[in-house]
């Protein structure tokens, strides 16, 4: 049905609606999402340190569900973790069947693509999802925060949601990664315990730098 001479088509004006600092807040999240995960697997070692060179980005992927949360609310912010995720896994099934295509012959590169672009199933999966529970439990947080303490006090909205959402992140991720659980072979329980502890703490500590983003978008009234 036509919307007629001078009226606006509702779609375009549900589109004009939205707000531009939303799709770059999503696309933001979505793109931290995905190079944390390919970079996660390289275990680099940093100040004497094993780590997953993913941890330095992810953190930030907390505040920018923040701020996808501010902007959208609650029920949009756990779609879009929720799609997130799955991106992640087709991302990761798309890598591994790129591996598999044969090489062309003079690009002489097939063996080394393999070897760096094909992600480690264990640890990609557990990435995926520390990922989903962290974020989902991020969510409900900052929501009670918001609707039930104070709508004031932006800054405090990240610390204490991201306080409970990234020691399950680190404590999810360095479990299902690489601990030795029935059935599966991993590290002594000792370097499991060092790999969350300097996840914890390099997460917090990118957590800290990150709060300022959360005053990048304008605050709105909470909603779902």
């Amino acid at each position: 049905m036509s919307a007629g001479p001078g009226r606006a088509h509702p779609g375009a004006a549900a589109a004009r609606r939205l707000p531009a600092a939303a799709v770059v807040v999503v696309a933001a999240y979505t793109a931290a999402q995905m190079l944390a995960d390919v970079a996660s697997v390289k275990i680099g070692v940093v100040a004497g340190l094993a780590v997953d060179m993913g941890t330095f980005v992810y953190p930030l992927t907390f505040t920018l569900r923040d701020l996808v949360h501010k902007v959208l609310g609650r029920s949009n912010a756990r779609v879009l973790i929720v799609t997130a995720a799955v991106i992640n896994l087709l991302m990761a099934g798309y890598l591994q069947w790129v591996a598999r295509v044969p090489s062309e012959a003079s690009w002489g590169l097939g063996a080394e693509f393999a070897a760096v672009m094909t992600p480690i199933g264990r640890i990609v999966l557990a990435s995926i999802v520390a990922e989903v529970l962290s974020e989902l439990a991020d969510t409900e947080v900052y929501h009670w925060f918001v609707t039930r303490v104070t709508t004031g006090r932006q800054w405090a909205r990240v610390l204490i949601s991201n306080s409970v959402s990234v020691p399950i992140d680190s404590l999810l991720f360095a479990v299902l990664a690489f601990a030795p659980l029935p059935g599966l072979e991993g590290l002594a329980w000792p370097a499991v315990v060092q790999i969350f502890a300097f996840n914890l703490g390099v997460k917090y500590a990118v957590t800290l730098v990150s709060v300022p983003l959360i005053y990048l978008v304008p605050d709105r009234a909470p909603t779902e």
